[in-house]
């Protein structure tokens, strides 16, 4: 099939090496504008713009796709079916109908659960042990279309949202390109997503990523891992934002009030409303990540608390 592929960060080069190596002819690739980035604010193509670059592919960056200029160009090129991975704005009906075959999105989660911006980050915030992807057809409603398939897999106890989705989009890249397959074979079958079962996963905000410490520890954990790599979970410490990596829930471990630090020999405590936590990585405020015990050395820590 003649495609045209609409994606933006780096999540989505599985699935463009995938289409590339699956024999059906990519033509253009639609992304994000290019934004700036860095200390000198440079304007950067985005992750899946420059593969599009690298291989001489054609790049569309609409504001909008409602833009006429962008849907003009879509139906010059005439595609049969455009594959969505993590695009990034909203598609208009207009614009939807442009593909012979419609808009097709892979999406991190099993349908109808987590229709939204964050699914892989909610399933870890909220203690699922099972996730997985769906292909489903792209309509107006935000994620509510007939799914063509879909993939499970498993949420290990450790994982950040980072490790999940680096899982995720490698085989959600074999499903999509499947699914493309059985499109074009006129074998493909989509089903109406059941009415039960449906949750939102809205972005994640910086707001959000702040640990509550009042939380029980198992809950701590899992904001921390779910705000991995991004936004980046965090705490106040002496006035100032420090950023955490993943802890560790510590069993039968000293009792601390929430918030409170314990240096010990070989690890840094945090209480919570239960068991403390072990601190992994801390990263203060312009500087680079460190061990908690070298943080801790380094500033000092006595009888403080994170607040």
């Amino acid at each position: 099939m003649r495609l045209v592929f609409a994606g933006t960060p780096a999540v989505t080069l599985p699935a463009l090496d995938a289409i590339a190596a699956s024999g059906h002819d990519l033509v253009a690739v639609v992304t994000r504008p290019d934004a700036p980035a860095g200390r000198g604010r440079r304007l950067v193509r985005s992750p899946a713009g420059a593969w599009a670059d690298e291989r001489g592919i054609e790049v569309l960056t609409p504001a909008r796709p409602r833009e006429p200029e962008f849907q003009a160009r879509l139906r010059d090129i005439a595609p049969d079916c455009v594959p969505v991975v993590a695009y990034g704005a909203l598609v208009p009906p207009a614009a939807l109908e442009i593909p012979k075959r419609g808009w097709i999105n892979l999406h991190f989660s099993l349908l109808p659960a987590w229709r939204g911006a964050a699914p892989v980050q909610h399933a870890v915030l909220h203690g699922d042990t099972v996730t997985g992807a769906s292909v489903f057809q792209l309509e107006a409603g935000m994620d509510t279309g007939p799914v063509f398939g879909t993939l499970t897999e498993e949420i290990k106890p450790t994982d950040t949202a980072g490790d999940l989705l680096d899982r995720l989009a490698v085989s959600g890249a074999g499903l999509l390109v499947a699914v493309l397959d059985a499109i074009e074979a006129g074998s493909a079958r989509a089903e109406p997503q059941p009415a039960d079962g449906v949750s939102l996963a809205p972005k994640i905000t910086v707001e959000d990523a702040e640990v509550r410490w009042r939380e029980p520890a198992f809950a701590v954990d899992r904001r921390v891992r779910a705000c991995t790599p991004a936004p980046g979970a965090w705490t106040m410490f002496r006035g100032d934002r420090v950023k955490l990596g993943p802890v560790r829930p510590v069993r039968y471990g000293p009792e601390l009030q929430p918030g409170d630090l314990l240096v010990e020999k070989d690890r840094v405590l945090v209480g919570t409303a239960t068991d403390p936590v072990a601190l992994g990585e801390v990263r203060p405020a312009g500087k680079k990540a460190m061990s908690a015990l070298d943080w801790a050395r380094g500033a000092r820590v006595s009888a403080e608390a994170f607040a």
